[in-house]
């Protein structure tokens, strides 16, 4: 009884933590970030403001998520994300995966999917910061160098969807392009949710049998060079560096699962 009860309410809980994001993400498109557009003309520094403005809004989604019972995290070693520079690379079991790493992440540009820039709730949020489209093709990796060489950091989730129920992890090859044209090492994240929700595909009221536990630890630094000496052409490097990535994220999802 009583675990039927708890369910309940997070099945409630759940709802009405979404339904503040999409009332929030209104608030900051249609009155937040217009009126900053026109106190603040200057774009780079627009940008840079309004990403700290959704660094406090996504944190505190989060921080309901959890006092409402939904949820619980652990962050490991968060503070390595405070140096400049870094391509951030992440794997993504859950919807709430990129607001988590925004909320935690200081004044991170981001590669989102271009479906967010037309939804009513996020188009705002995505304008205001910059934030880049994952289907612009070629243009999207220059800009991430660019991004990344004036000492911004870039996160981006190379699966390019959320992980299925397998666990299959596959990464297209735009992370990797980024990688080895820019030369730049990687800062993995990986993101561990137990027992698993908000998977593709599924419900947003299909709660699991008890509160979702998030881990998201920032391990060590990738470096590139070697996992690439093999190669003296680019296209060939980003294959092998891809494959390397994905054995990298299975190994890593792997070893915390026998665990």
């Amino acid at each position: 009884m009583l675990e039927r009860v708890n369910r309940q309410w997070r099945v409630f809980a759940t709802g009405f933590s979404f339904l503040v994001f999409g009332i929030g993400g209104l608030i900051l498109g249609a009155i937040v970030f217009p009126l900053l557009r026109l106190l603040v003309p200057d774009g780079p520094r627009r940008h840079s403001i309004s990403r700290s403005i959704l660094r406090g809004a996504f944190r505190f989604f989060v921080e309901l998520m959890r006092a409402v019972g939904v949820l619980s995290y652990e962050l490991i070693g968060f503070d390595r994300l405070e140096r400049r520079g870094l391509l951030i690379l992440a794997n993504h079991p859950s919807l709430i995966d990129t607001v988590f790493v925004l909320a935690f992440a200081r004044g991170c540009n981001c590669v989102v999917n271009s479906a967010l820039s037309k939804n009513p709730f996020t188009l705002g949020a995505v304008r205001a910061a910059g934030y880049l489209k994952s289907d612009s093709g070629i243009a999207v990796i220059a800009d991430c160098i660019a991004e990344l060489e004036r000492g911004g950091n870039v996160l981006i989730f190379p699966e390019g969807t959320r992980t299925p129920l397998t666990g299959d992890i596959q990464l297209r090859r735009g992370a990797a392009n980024i990688a080895v044209r820019g030369n730049r090492d990687i800062t993995p994240v990986v993101i561990r949710c137990t027992p698993r929700t908000l998977t593709k595909g599924e419900k947003w009221w299909r709660v699991p049998p008890r509160r979702a536990e998030y881990v998201l630890e920032v391990l060590d630094d990738i470096h590139v060079a070697p996992l690439c000496a093999d190669s003296s052409e680019p296209a060939l490097a980003v294959r092998q560096l891809t494959a390397a990535l994905e054995q990298y994220f299975k190994m890593e999802i792997r070893t915390d699962a026998v665990a």
